[in-house]
């Protein structure tokens, strides 16, 4: 059987190489081989079949192998990368080295934001890394509602492959599909990449409106007005309109916005409740993607002239000390316009 390389042992990073070793392949299960940049990680897991510091109480089964080499995973034929947005760059650029020349490289992206810097998304990251090193790489996007510690426990599941190749999408819908990860195909790149990346800002305003004991209508309102931006922004990069409707924008963005398990709405909950953007990252090793990308996804907006309201509030609370109930208060008396208008 031929093997997945998953790269990156963070929570998501385990949890799908935990699932689609127990599940996948028509439940005979896939060898997977996952790699940690630390290597006291990969021999903890290796040993202990756990990953405690970031999917603690699920077993890591069998199939799959723990390492902190990239050598190893050159002969996998599908390599999914599950690092945060900053880190992707470096990752990809490691893997190239040690993957054969002879070859095209699959790579998976599993990544949901955008470099602060160059605004390039991880599609456009992948085709520049693979130019660099003399390497093909054929590029898919996987994203959608999907918290790693219920597809660890394999409770049902769905989300989108993306790939301009659609012969390339197809193949990665029926290869790491199972019986309880349900994945659909896109030719949407843009649309997928972007869905993914702005939902996480619009989850930290969601966890700043709950904490600060709004209700359920306010909360509605924000998911709603949310989509909007993602679907403006989206579309004035390409992105297909339809694509905002699916997996990838609407149904990740209400899990984000609703959902305990989010980092992002926590990271709101804890803006809500006083505390500073330093405490915030220094209380924890995970990342909160919306963090970095609001300001990312304010400078994209600018470069196209996209009316985005709640992600420039959520900059300035998050950036500029704004205080939060002020940014709410700012965002609903907002000029009056038509609902429709994009």
């Amino acid at each position: 059987m031929k093997q997945i390389a998953v790269l990156g042992a963070g929570s998501f990073g385990t949890a799908l190489a935990v699932h689609l070793a127990s599940m996948g392949a028509n439940a005979g299960g896939n060898r997977v081989r996952l790699w940690a940049r630390n290597p006291e990680l990969a021999r903890q897991m290796a040993e202990e079949r756990a990953n405690p510091e970031y999917l603690p109480d699920v077993e890591i089964p069998a199939g799959v192998e723990p390492t902190a080499e990239m050598e190893p995973l050159a002969e996998c034929d599908i390599v999914l990368v599950v690092v945060p947005s900053h880190g992707f760059r470096g990752v990809l650029r490691q893997f190239l080295r040690a993957h054969p020349a002879d070859r095209p490289a699959v790579i998976v992206s599993a990544t949901k934001g955008i470099e602060t810097d160059t605004l390039a998304r991880m599609s456009q990251v992948s085709f520049e890394e693979g130019t660099a090193a003399g390497r093909e790489v054929r590029f898919a996007t996987l994203s959608g509602p999907t918290f790693a510690a219920e597809l660890a426990r394999n409770s049902p599941s769905a989300a989108v492959v993306a790939s301009e190749d659609a012969a390339l999408a197809t193949e990665i819908r029926e290869r790491l599909s199972t019986r309880l990860l349900r994945l659909y195909s896109s030719s949407d790149v843009v649309g997928v990449e972007l869905g993914g990346t702005v939902k996480n800002v619009v989850a930290i305003a969601a966890g700043t409106v709950t904490g600060l004991g709004f209700g359920q209508n306010t909360l509605a309102a924000l998911i709603t007005r949310g989509l909007h931006e993602i679907t403006r922004l989206g579309i004035a990069y390409g992105g297909q309109p339809r694509t905002f409707a699916g997996l990838a924008a609407l149904g990740d963005l209400v899990l984000t916005c609703t959902g305990g398990l989010s980092r992002n709405r926590r990271t709101g909950l804890e803006l809500a409740a006083g505390k500073s953007l330093d405490e915030i990252t220094g209380e924890t090793h995970m990342v909160a993607e919306g963090i970095r990308n609001s300001l990312a996804v304010s400078r994209l907006a600018a470069q196209k002239g996209v009316e985005m309201p709640i992600t420039q509030q959520m900059v300035a609370v998050l950036y500029e000390g704004k205080d939060p109930r002020l940014a709410v208060e700012q965002l609903m008396t907002r000029e009056l316009k038509a609902e429709t208008e994009l």
